[in-house]
């Protein structure tokens, strides 16, 4: 049995998660999906690592997982804990001493797919419309203005085995893009699911399967 950290991207709750918690429950595995702390531009990048590692206490077998955003945090709470595997999910894969804020322009990202900022067309397209709202409720202020221009504290990637989730279908982060940045960061080849940006909440048990693999 693994305890899987899951750690949920900018703007987003722990409830993101709740649907693929259900099913790595259901598979005899722990899991732990905390809120990062939100609406307090001091905050950094540490404190939300902070937030997990205490979130997570002293169970083990950990796989960290992190979002979007939250690959920024997925790999500090892996220097500071023993784990088992690393994966993040349609990842922002940080360089060392990048700041978030300078992701953007470093990776060459061109734009996304549609040109809009209603969310339920670029983040939630797949979702039930009714969990769509209710996702698009709970949103709140993260990550501050602090931790986006915090250069990314690690000298180097853990020592320890990465997995990249694509989403085919991402209208925010085109699949061709994350593919390149996933095998010049990491040198991995994606697990690619048809979904798009927000794959907890339109395909959560293909997601499992990814995670669980």
């Amino acid at each position: 049995m693994s305890t899987f950290a899951l750690i949920h991207g900018a703007g987003d709750v722990g409830w993101y998660w709740h649907l693929v918690e259900a099913e790595l429950r259901s598979r005899g595995h722990d899991t732990v999906a905390p809120d990062l702390p939100a609406g307090d531009d001091s905050l950094t990048l540490d404190d939300y690592a902070d937030a997990v590692v205490e979130a997570v206490g002293d169970r083990s077998e950990l796989v960290v997982v992190g979002q979007s955003f939250g690959a920024f945090t997925a790999p500090l709470v892996a220097a500071r804990r023993a784990v088992e595997r690393l994966v993040l999910v349609a990842g922002m894969v940080p360089a060392p001493g990048e700041a978030p804020d300078q992701w953007w322009s470093n990776t060459g990202y061109e734009g996304g797919l549609v040109d809009s900022e209603d969310p339920y067309v670029v983040f939630y397209h797949d979702v039930d419309r009714g969990l769509a709202e209710e996702a698009v409720g709970k949103q709140r202020a993260h990550p501050s203005s602090a931790a986006s221009a915090q250069p990314w504290p690690l000298p180097q990637w853990p020592d320890v085995p990465t997995r990249f989730v694509l989403c085919t279908e991402d209208r925010l982060f085109p699949a061709a893009f994350l593919r390149r940045v996933a095998g010049e960061r990491l040198g991995v080849e994606p697990v690619e699911i048809a979904a798009g940006h927000c794959v907890a909440l339109s395909r959560p048990v293909e997601l499992a399967d990814a995670l669980d693999r």
